[in-house]
């Protein structure tokens, strides 16, 4: 498919659909690369919102957490409002076990009325998302992206008879254990079957699952292409990381977290924090990085830009320089940037010709990376699939 279709098809996906549901980034690595302190104002873009809470956890001053997907915004306000107005068990029943027979009383008793508008007219239309009923039987399962884990793991579960194997890991006491279980039952070799590398050659699946023509293009760049940097993935989350430790790959296999394995936002002790006053520092708003922090945004000295700039960087490169003048006329100073990306090295943003104080320079020489820090975090990943992290502290400028 052109690229001109591929990113058509992307954005028509991206503006009608809830597509994350949880957040893809690791927040423990995130932590370490931020060094966030009491006096940080950190911004972030919101995709499923899990990780602006554990931002929150950290003690920082405020977080923003903008996104130019209403609905991601939507969800972001459901969460606050679930954690403000219901007990843990009920929190995790929404969030942790993805569902609840009691999901629409708790919404209209307790959350409904704290959502703004937009919000509301979604999830009046959307509470089936927790009714456990159905294919899809669990809220991780729910948006476009939550969708093709549910497709995968039943292909993976029934068509090619994976399910005792899986299971076997999850249960694995140990990660010697669970590769060793990896290996005897061939879990790469039969999950890479005929029908996988068909769906992997279908631009609509990666935009159900957020991940743009230019990304897929990184992707290609592999030996083996999409399907090898797919395989890889797995074998990366299934032979380095606990599955028993890894909520990540518990919500796409089990399509639920335990108590022991969760994020730390759904923890008794900070849901209590949380509701005690750290929520009262969250800002969300449906906006551009760039909109926000034009039209005044706090004072913000940490940035989590995600992955969203390898789609900028090949589809709109002038919106990108924008975004990063506007992450300079804002920022406080020191301030750090922390993003990630499909390939093994961001290359479009070594000569993007940002504006700083009314001169225009190449980012790389605005920026100063800690390449050797955020290669020893990405290799802790424990989501297993993006190329590269990075970590930029924003040169002082004159």
């Amino acid at each position: 498919m052109p690229s001109r279709l591929r990113a058509r098809v992307f954005r028509a996906v991206h503006s009608r659909n809830l597509v994350y549901v949880t957040c893809w980034e690791d927040p423990a690595v995130d932590r370490q690369a931020l060094e966030i302190t009491p006096d940080d104002e950190v911004l972030t873009i919101t995709s499923g919102g899990c990780n602006a809470l554990d931002l929150l956890l950290t003690g920082a001053r405020a977080v923003h957490a903008v996104d130019i997907n209403p609905l991601q915004t939507a969800l972001l306000e459901f969460r606050v409002a679930a954690i403000r107005n219901l007990d843990d068990d009920a929190v995790f029943a929404l969030f942790g076990t993805g569902r609840s027979p009691r999901a629409r009383e708790m919404y209209f008793d307790a959350i409904r009325g704290e959502l703004s508008q937009a919000a509301a007219r979604f999830w009046d239309d959307h509470l089936d998302y927790f009714d456990g009923r159905g294919w899809r039987r669990s809220f991780f399962y729910r948006g476009s992206a939550g969708a093709v884990h549910k497709t995968l793991r039943d292909y993976a579960y029934v068509v090619r008879g994976l399910g005792p194997a899986l299971t076997s890991m999850l249960a694995a006491p140990d990660l010697e254990t669970q590769r060793a279980l990896y290996r005897e039952h061939r879990v790469r070799e039969r999950f890479a079957s005929p029908g996988i590398r068909w769906l992997l050659s279908r631009d609509t699946l990666f935009a159900l699952l957020g991940i743009p023509g230019s990304q897929r293009q990184e992707m290609e760049q592999h030996p083996e292409g999409t399907v090898g940097y797919a395989l890889d993935v797995i074998e990366t989350a299934f032979t380095r990381t606990h599955l028993a430790a890894n909520y990540f790959w518990r919500g796409v296999l089990d399509g639920e977290y335990t108590k022991s394995c969760c994020p730390e936002y759904l923890r008794p002790h900070n849901l209590a924090r949380l509701r005690a006053e750290l929520l009262d520092r969250l800002r969300f708003r449906t906006a551009s990085v760039t909109e926000y922090l034009s039209n005044g945004a706090g004072d913000i000295s940490k940035f989590v830009l995600l992955d969203h700039m390898d789609w900028l960087g090949h589809h709109d490169p002038a919106a990108l320089a924008g975004e990063w003048s506007a992450i300079f006329a804002r920022a406080r100073t020191p301030a750090r940037v922390i993003f990630r990306s499909a390939g093994r090295r961001v290359r479009y943003l070594d000569a993007l010709p940002v504006q700083v104080r009314g001169k225009t320079a190449p980012l790389s020489s605005l920026l100063r990376y800690d390449a050797e820090r955020a290669a020893a975090l990405h290799a802790t990943d424990r989501t297993c699939i993006y190329g590269s992290f990075y970590i930029a502290d924003l040169r002082p400028q004159a």
